[in-house]
């Protein structure tokens, strides 16, 4: 855990994005969600949601502890409470299942793979291999009678069934998971700046980048202006 440095006598807070945030909590003070009960467990004895919990220990000026995941350790309580507001997510932007692949992430150190430099091309849908090289494979897909040599035969029309790879809805699905993530992480930062229950840690505007194929894009445009972009 980094030290907080004091100016004037006054803390001063540790500056960091949401997802470098993230990835403190959950990789360095390896931070747990705070998941839902089985579902058959009882209500009676829970209920209180842990943002209510939070609020009112903040109100008391209590610390958080270390959480039920932690015993026989310590887990800073700023990466208790961005935990708890991870796994508030709301349904709307994914829910429990969002929550729990932000903090997957977020614990490998890792942004999700939006595919990056990915363009779907024409291929051969089936090879083969033999000493002459690579040639793609082909199936029979008619017959037509032919007129050769003053004879009708019969010819077998032959074509190379094709495919796209990487498929564009391979690309356009590993894009949308990354926007689902992005405003995830923005709903996050606006709840921890909201909440303002962070003691030592300041979470700034500082976001991932925007669908950064789109960036990607603009700039090969710039850099080869003839080019066709899929």
């Amino acid at each position: 855990m980094s030290k907080i440095g004091r100016l004037g006598g006054t803390k001063v807070k540790r500056a960091l994005g949401v997802q470098a945030a993230l990835e403190w909590a959950f990789r360095v003070e390896r931070a747990q969600l705070e998941l839902p009960p089985p579902k058959d467990m009882t209500e009676e004895g829970f209920g209180f949601g842990l943002e209510y919990v939070l609020l009112q220990r903040a109100m008391l000026g209590c610390k958080v502890d270390g959480g039920q995941h932690k015993l026989g350790s310590y887990t800073h309580p700023d990466a208790e409470v961005i935990a708890a507001t991870v796994s508030g997510i709301p349904d709307s932007l994914g829910g429990l299942r969002m929550a729990i692949r932000v903090a997957e992430l977020a614990r490998a150190g890792l942004t999700p793979d939006w595919m990056p430099g990915a363009v779907p091309r024409c291929v051969p849908r089936d090879t083969r291999e033999n000493q002459h090289g690579v040639r793609a494979m082909t199936e029979v897909v008619g017959v037509e009678r032919v007129l050769h040599r003053g004879r009708w035969r019969s010819v077998e029309v032959l074509a190379c069934p094709v495919t796209w790879r990487p498929h564009p809805e391979q690309i356009a699905s590993a894009r949308r998971g990354y926007d689902d993530w992005w405003q995830a992480l923005d709903w996050v930062r606006d709840g921890l700046v909201a909440g303002g229950m962070l003691r030592e840690v300041e979470v700034t505007a500082v976001m991932p980048k925007v669908q950064p194929w789109l960036v990607a894009a603009r700039s090969s445009q710039i850099k080869s202006p003839h080019a066709t972009l899929l």
